[in-house]
């Protein structure tokens, strides 16, 4: 499994084509599955063994369209399984709470994905086949309880994970509680605390490392005050620098980078659809 994106605008790479091409072809002998992960800054999608999983093509990237509305966002996933040469099912990771298959928020994506039908939008742009959608940090959850550090099925866990925003999976002996969202809690007088402490705002504001860790060692108190989890799973893509700023906090429990790193979503994906996860 690799760390490393190709961010595409268009379809047109013919080596990646041509490697996507051969491990779709494998589909006879491997269980594998496609999983698309949508953010507010870009949507990656690849090919997965599920058994494994390892992407068994690289990550490919698209910049998530400015605005973010669902069809624009639709037609980035179709560009994907194209890249991909996938046609089976898919399962799409959206940064929102999703019942009965209906977005009923929208974080950092267009406002206009608020009740969404998401089955007949993706649908209408993919074609009949089997579909899954879920929120995104759930996603990351699946995926860890399954195939990442085996203590994430070991009673309260709580996933969070740093990016454009803060998502959180909230786990007890690896069955999920959904769309808990705890990235939205109201935190301070400017907003809530993704905005205070994602690493987005990180970046935003130019915290360094030991400036940044103190904010989330905040957040991670109020969680722990708040829910008593035994431990704490950091994903997102600056999990893969985690010896920076996991060191500095000082909770009481165990604070472990995410196996699966950034590619947890992609993979919780493919894995929701395998197993007819549908919230």
């Amino acid at each position: 499994m690799t760390d490393h994106d190709q961010t595409h605008t268009a379809p047109t790479s013919s080596a990646p084509a041509a490697e996507s091409a051969s491990a779709s072809s494998k589909a006879t002998d491997r269980n594998l599955g496609f999983g698309v992960d949508i953010g507010g800054s870009g949507i990656k999608g690849a090919v997965v063994d599920l058994d494994t999983g390892e992407l068994v093509t690289e990550r490919f990237k698209i910049l998530t369209p400015k605005p973010s509305t669902p069809g624009a966002v639709a037609d980035v996933v179709r560009q994907l399984m194209e890249m991909a040469d996938w046609d089976g099912s898919v399962g799409i990771t959206v940064p929102a709470v999703v019942k009965n298959q209906v977005a009923r928020s929208a974080a950092n994506i267009d406002k206009s994905w608020i009740d969404t039908d998401l089955q007949e939008l993706f649908r209408r742009h993919l074609g009949e086949r089997d579909i899954a959608v879920l929120n995104d940090a759930d996603a990351a959850g699946i995926a860890e309880v399954q195939l990442g550090d085996p203590r994430a099925k070991q009673g309260s866990v709580m996933m969070l994970t740093f990016g454009t925003g803060i998502g959180s999976a909230m786990l007890n002996d690896g069955h999920l509680f959904p769309n808990s969202e705890l990235g939205h809690l109201h935190y301070s007088k400017k907003g809530d605390v993704e905005w205070y402490a994602s690493s987005a705002a990180k970046d935003r504001e130019e915290l360094s490392y030991k400036e940044w860790a103190a904010r989330v060692d905040e957040v991670l108190h109020m969680y722990g005050e708040l829910f008593s989890p035994q431990i704490y799973i950091v994903g997102g893509g600056i999990s893969r620098k985690a010896e920076k700023w996991v060191p500095r906090l000082t909770v009481e429990q165990e604070v472990i980078p995410a196996k699966l790193r950034n590619q947890a979503g992609i993979i919780g994906a493919a894995l929701a659809v395998r197993d007819g996860v549908k919230p």
